[in-house]
């Protein structure tokens, strides 16, 4: 008999947290997240989120044993400002019995009624910033710290329910020594000159932040037309901006911005954590912080996470100044490998810009959807 319980205290969604660790014990693609950094993200008086979302996390037991779990979300700004009916799912890992998947999804199913929604979607976190889709192709590539890994299983599982693919997302990735500085070195001294723009580089943390709500500020307008985007709110901005700026390399962190100091571009590009968070094991002390901090500094893999540009500035070639930066920065730096995180399949303009640079696509993953 499969029972599902709410995990509400810490020590449940402590609980909830760690189902992973077991699932995936001899997984040697597994990434696990640091369980304290969990905790804080599902804490509803801490992670701003929950100020436009409410979520309820869920472990399913068999024979007192924890056999799966769920979170069932709904973003409010998504249904009321932009009339998507849809309740999410997220944190999603079971055991291969698709019973268990079944009682699971019920309860998002339930919330998803209860408040006259139209439709489920996942597996996705709250907002664009969280992780997203299930892997479908990829099982033998590591995870990285902005994805979820999970057993072949779990799609089948979707549509053996009734649920059907909603949005196809692909991770690329390729060697540095693919980046070859004449596919863009004149191009963009042409658009500086021709656009009057400049490129921001930064050795200290210090330096970047007077520029971190202004580069929210442009993630929220040249996102802002993907069918999937839910805007970041300022209070949001405040919190990542404390959690994560100060974690990635200054160096790593690129602004272009036009003759008045209005920034046009960004990306951010971080070292890859995937072995360090392995050696971790789920925490930071005694040795974990350093095996992070060892990632951070040597690590010679990178991982680029986000990169807009302003909707006045997209197909001028903005792009080439960035990463004319990054082939300065990953050079000296000694840089082997470039990862792509998730990418929309159908984004075909995001593709074009990697296109030189000849990369093979690694893992797939998907959202999947039901109508309620």
């Amino acid at each position: 008999m499969i029972t599902i319980k709410e995990a509400i205290s810490k020590k449940e969604l402590t609980n909830y947290i760690k189902f992973p660790f077991s699932l995936y014990k001899d997984n040697k693609y597994w990434v696990p997240p640091i369980i304290a950094d969990e905790l804080e993200t599902f804490d509803k008086t801490k992670n701003p989120t929950f100020e436009n979302a409410e979520a309820y996390f869920y472990l399913a037991y068999k024979n007192n044993e924890i056999v799966g779990r769920i979170a069932a979300i709904i973003n409010w700004n998504e249904v009321n400002d932009q009339q998507k009916k849809k309740v999410r799912f997220g944190w999603f890992d079971v055991i291969d019995d698709i019973e268990v998947t079944k009682a699971l999804l019920e309860k998002v199913v339930d919330l998803g009624q209860k408040n006259n929604l139209d439709h489920v979607e996942g597996p996705m976190g709250f907002s664009n910033l969280d992780k997203v889709g299930v892997l479908t192709e990829g099982f033998d590539q590591i995870g990285t710290m902005i994805t979820w890994y999970n057993h072949p299983y779990y799609a089948k599982h979707f549509e053996k329910l009734g649920f059907q693919t909603e949005k196809e997302y692909v991770e690329n990735k390729f060697p540095f020594e693919n980046v070859k500085l004449e596919y863009f070195d004149k191009a963009q001294e042409l658009i500086k000159r021709r656009y009057q723009l400049k490129a921001l580089n930064f050795s200290k943390t210090k330096d970047i932040l007077p520029y971190v709500d202004k580069m929210f500020d442009l993630f929220n307008a040249s996102y802002a037309s993907l069918s999937s985007f839910v805007a970041i709110s300022d209070i949001q901005k405040a919190y990542f901006k404390k959690k994560y700026i100060s974690f990635i390399n200054p160096e790593y962190i690129k602004f272009v911005a036009d003759k008045d100091g209005n920034l046009v571009a960004f990306a951010i590009v971080m070292p890859s954590f995937s072995e360090a968070l392995q050696k971790a094991k789920g925490k930071l002390f005694p040795f974990g912080l350093f095996h992070l901090l060892n990632a951070r500094n040597h690590s010679k893999d990178v991982a680029f996470y986000l990169i807009g540009v302003h909707p006045d500035y997209q197909n001028k070639g903005v792009h080439a100044i960035i990463f004319k930066e990054y082939h300065t920065t990953f050079t000296k730096k000694g840089i082997q490998n470039c990862i792509r995180t998730p990418e929309l399949a159908d984004n075909l303009a995001i593709q074009l810009l990697w296109k030189n640079f000849d990369p093979k696509i690694i893992c797939r993953r998907k959202t999947f959807r039901k109508d309620l």
